[in-house]
This record gives C-alpha cells, sequence and structure tokens, in this order.
C-alpha cells in the first residue's frame, strides 16, 4: 500500500511539473510568426503586433460562417478599437480580388493580411488552423489567452485585457 501511494505521489507531481512547463502560445515564437502581405502589397509580420491588445482571424471570403462572423467584428471592433483593440484578419483567398471585394463589402476597417495558399496556407499550418473561421485572442505580451472564444467570452477578455 505504500508503495502505491508513493507511486501516486511522484506520478501527480510529475503531472504538476509538467503542466508548469507547458509554454503558452506567443507570437514571437518563430514557429508561429509569420509575414504577409496587406491591401496594399506591403509586408506585415505577426510579432510586429506585440505590444497591442489584438484577434489573429483566420478567414475566407468564400466562408459564408467568417462573413457572417465579419458583422460582429465589426461592431466589436468600432467599440473597442479607440480603446486599444485591434484585428489582424489573414485571408486564405487565393484569388486576392474576391478577397478585396469582401473586404469592401463587409466594412472591414481593420489590418488585413493575405496568405493565398487557400487551404496549403503556411500561416494556418503554424496555428493549426483545420476550419475557418478560427480566432486567437492575444495580449499586449504577445500570449494567446482564448482560442475561438465567442461572442460574449470574447468581449468579456477584451474588456478585461483592455482594462475596462
Amino acid at each position: 500500500m505504500k508503495r502505491l501511494n508513493n507511486l501516486l505521489v511522484f506520478c501527480s507531481v510529475l503531472i504538476s511539473v509538467t503542466l508548469k512547463a507547458q509554454v503558452q502560445p506567443n507570437i514571437t515564437d518563430s514557429r508561429l510568426d509569420f509575414s504577409l502581405p496587406d491591401l496594399r502589397g506591403d509586408s506585415l509580420r505577426l510579432s510586429s503586433m506585440k505590444g497591442k491588445v489584438f484577434l489573429l482571424d483566420f478567414w475566407a471570403s468564400w466562408c459564408m460562417p467568417c462573413r457572417s462572423s465579419n458583422k460582429t467584428l465589426v461592431k466589436l471592433y468600432s467599440r473597442y478599437k479607440d480603446k486599444g483593440l485591434e484585428i489582424l484578419g489573414v485571408s486564405l483567398d487565393d484569388n486576392r480580388n474576391a478577397w478585396k471585394r469582401a473586404v469592401t463589402r463587409d466594412r472591414i476597417s481593420w489590418l488585413q493580411i493575405n496568405d493565398s495558399k487557400g487551404w496549403d496556407a503556411p500561416s494556418a499550418a503554424k496555428w493549426q488552423v483545420d476550419a475557418i473561421p478560427a480566432s486567437f485572442l492575444i495580449d499586449k505580451d504577445g500570449n494567446v489567452v482564448a482560442i475561438n472564444a465567442e461572442k460574449k467570452e470574447l468581449e468579456d477578455k477584451i474588456r478585461q485585457l483592455l482594462g475596462l
């Protein structure tokens, strides 16, 4: 019995140490960082967003759930952009014109970049995106604090990160 207790204590310590050793994903990690062209063709590097509270949002013009999500994000961005929130949209469109039309039609005013490889997009692979829309809320230190948070949870976390 004493052996079993010792084994249980050892296992619980091992699990605790393992959990503490896990690293929170951070945008400055080279395995997650990427650089893509914006609407004007200028490159934007993900790690340059460090220091801002932002939502990393993977989407595409042909994705109807994404387009619906954009309506919610337009309202959210309007409410919090002046308080420090940024959104970085990563389009997986292989057709730049379709992407640009969707940005205009959806009235998207936040930062937009395009990974034109569609489902083979390296940026999406780095973030293990296998369905869109996919979003990652990131704090000022560059740490991921929420993944695919729903409307209320997302807004609550944004308010918390912005100190509101």
